[in-house]
């Protein structure tokens, strides 16, 4: 019992002082922020095979240049595209989603953007619903009532 004791406080130890590092680093007051117009884009009801594409504005609103190093989608049906150039301090720039609108039914998707910014990563989100084809009758359907005797 006596040998367990000692490993327990070491992972103990361990786990607080790895907790307390994060919080201990000052942010950047210099540092640029991605400011997004709208955090989340309403497709709404939209047919199926639809436009699926989309775009985000943002505002590099900090006061160095914004470095975009990452961004992605939740599934592989959400593709998120962001300029590779850096934007700088109160340029507006886009970022382009395109939703695979194949898909039939609701979606609520998100996409994390990974940069330099103070307040990455940063989540922006897209939802909506996705109607079925609807059903078409052949040309020639016309119903013949029934023969009566």
């Amino acid at each position: 019992m006596k040998k367990l004791i000692f490993p327990i406080v070491m992972l103990l130890s361990l786990a607080f002082a790895g907790n307390t590092n994060a919080q201990d680093v000052p942010k950047d007051p210099n540092a640029p922020v991605i400011t997004f117009q709208v955090d989340t884009i309403n497709y709404g009801t939209i047919p199926h095979n639809a436009d699926g594409y989309r775009s985000f504005k943002f505002t590099n609103t900090g006061k160095e240049p914004l470095m975009i190093s990452d961004a992605h989608g939740s599934c592989g049906c959400t593709i998120p595209t962001a300029p590779k150039e850096p934007i700088q301090p109160g340029q507006t720039a886009e970022i382009k989603v395109h939703y695979a609108t194949d898909r039939i039914g609701q979606f609520f998707k998100n996409v994390t953007i990974t940069s330099n910014a103070a307040n990455s990563p940063k989540l922006i989100f897209i939802k909506g619903n996705v109607l079925p084809d609807p059903v078409t009758a052949p040309a020639n359907s016309t119903t013949t009532p029934a023969a009566t005797k």
